[in-house]
């Protein structure tokens, strides 16, 4: 589903918002992507010029968490979840799963992997995801030839890793992010 039919959305959600509600919702939630994706990669980056691949893993793992909280501000909760995941604390919800895999339906359709997004009202709350395409930097960790070197470290780290052996410019997962209708 793309965001412009929030008309429907609204109606299908028992959502008694107007589409213009829904759509000023959706614009809010998707300018806080780009600076938590940024303020990730950067992070990554610089973990990755200081000490290479396993530094960078070690970043993502006490980093992440904090990077995400800093960028969750009230009253919107920003994360991210995969059908693969390493970290077991993105494992996503059943309706992120549902999304999850709808994005990899429509990608599998032809559609581009950076322009597919959903939002629907769920439960009291406005939920919006936006695929995260497999970049050149993710392959180190996230590709299907990690050393083995770099293996250990993912492995010690993360002993039920399930997020190897992607590709450039594949569904790696996606930003999730949630906010109570209510919330002022």
């Amino acid at each position: 589903m793309r965001l412009v039919s929030f008309a429907l959305l609204a109606a299908l959600s028992g959502s008694t918002l107007a589409a213009p509600d829904l759509q000023k919702l959706s614009a809010e939630g998707a300018a806080l992507i780009p600076p938590f994706q940024q303020h990730l990669l950067d992070t990554v980056k610089s973990a990755l010029q200081d000490g290479g691949p396993a530094q960078a893993v070690a970043a993502c793992q006490s980093l992440a968490p904090q990077i995400a909280a800093q960028h969750s501000a009230a009253p919107w909760q920003v994360g991210r979840t995969a059908l693969k995941v390493r970290n077991p604390d993105n494992v996503p919800d059943a309706w992120e799963r549902r999304v999850l895999e709808q994005f990899a339906a429509r990608i599998a359709a032809g559609e581009p992997v950076a322009e597919v997004r959903h939002a629907e009202v769920v439960d009291g709350e406005f939920r919006l995801m936006k695929a995260i395409p497999t970049g050149e930097p993710c392959l180190a960790c996230h590709g299907s030839a990690i050393k083995p070197e770099l293996a250990a470290v993912i492995d010690q780290r993360y002993p039920a890793d399930q997020a190897r052996g992607f590709a450039l410019g594949e569904l790696r997962g996606a930003f999730s992010l949630r906010r109570p209708l209510d919330a002022q």
